[in-house]
């Protein structure tokens, strides 16, 4: 929106044409997402928290410190969605069809974490929507994501798939591009839901994984540094550090009510839309194996949870004292802000190994 205004005053002063520079849009898209979340985050918790609904449901099974929790707002991910989708559309370029996809992603995964919120607060259900209804419409929203990229991508490069660290192995999907882009999708989208659950844990490896995917966005979207660094070109897909840097700005601006004690709670509308926001960045930037690696909280978070009920399921027998894991260590006796902050620290270092591929090739 105003990428087009400044274009326009280029043609009275050309000093306009900074705003030219994805790398300068980003900078003012990642104040504004931020500044918008400090803004917006008092009132929005006071009206949330004024809901009458008594807050968030606390599960009865989990660790005993959370039920001093119970009664804390929660969908406050719809300030997170706010600020991102404002500073995208402000900052920018609407001529992007990659634009839109992310925008698509994070309203329609937000719409669904909506509707689990809801659920949970109106009917105090602290399952929320059925798992079924869940994933059916994950799945739909996933799909149309992924059929979209895939008949609209105008390069070889954009249905590749490739390994990192071997600069000499890309695989050409063709329809199969369909599946892993969905199972990205859906699956990140699952995975950061299931890290939210201590205050502030999944905001910032979310923060930190955006700001490397975003990285990774800038040198695919540009001819030279792609070709130098042997990475896939995807032209336009430069115009994703815009959305990157709003969700990095907007997530920073929630933790400053999100971090311990909370004040508010991010939801499944906050979770799921951004790790599908994750996970569909990945696929367009053609990191998919990278955000493995980057996002390896998500993917441990997760992976706990699978091994638990296979486990329980086969043996009768619980391999964690209760996943996903950052309720074991809970429960072994970590208090709270020490789980979050070493899981923070664990991120920080996967981030900086999935960057390390960008010139290991």
């Amino acid at each position: 929106m105003l990428l087009e205004l400044a274009m326009w005053l280029q043609g009275f002063h050309p000093g306009f044409g900074i705003f030219g520079y994805i790398t300068f849009r980003g900078i003012l898209s990642a104040l504004t997402a931020m500044l918008l979340s400090l803004w917006l985050g008092p009132p929005v918790i006071r009206w949330l928290a004024a809901l009458k609904s008594g807050g968030q449901p606390i599960r009865q099974d989990g660790p005993q410190t959370h039920f001093k929790k119970a009664g804390t707002p929660t969908m406050g991910g719809a300030l997170i969605l706010l600020a991102v989708v404002l500073s995208t559309l402000l900052w920018g370029d609407l001529s992007n069809r990659y634009v839109w996809v992310m925008v698509g992603v994070l309203l329609s995964f937000g719409l669904i974490g909506w509707l689990d919120d809801w659920i949970k607060i109106v009917r105090r259900d602290p399952n929320g929507l059925k798992s079924r209804h869940k994933y059916a419409l994950q799945s739909l929203f996933g799909l149309m994501a992924a059929v979209f990229l895939f008949h609209t991508a105008d390069v070889p490069a954009a249905t590749t798939f490739y390994l990192p660290l071997l600069k000499d192995v890309a695989i050409p999907l063709g329809a199969w591009f369909i599946v892993v882009a969905y199972f990205w999708i859906v699956g990140f989208s699952n995975a950061v839901n299931l890290t939210d659950g201590l205050d502030g844990l999944a905001i910032m490896p979310t923060v930190l994984v955006a700001c490397a995917l975003g990285v990774f966005a800038y040198a695919s979207g540009n001819a030279v540094f792609s070709a130098y660094l042997q990475i896939p070109q995807v032209p336009g897909a430069g115009e994703l550090v815009i959305v990157a840097a709003a969700i990095a700005g907007a997530g920073l601006g929630f933790l400053w009510f999100n971090t311990y004690p909370a004040m508010v709670f991010m939801g499944d509308i906050g979770a799921l839309a951004l790790g599908a926001a994750l996970g569909a960045m990945a696929v367009i930037v053609r990191q998919e194996l990278v955000l493995v690696i980057m996002g390896g909280i998500f993917v441990i978070e997760t992976l706990s949870v699978m091994l638990q009920v296979a486990s329980f399921k086969l043996t009768g027998k619980r391999i964690f004292r209760m996943a996903p894991i950052h309720h074991h260590f809970e429960l072994k006796g970590w208090p709270e802000p020490r789980v979050i902050v070493r899981f923070w620290i664990i991120s920080v270092m996967l981030v900086l190994v999935g960057l390390a591929t960008l010139k290991v090739r």
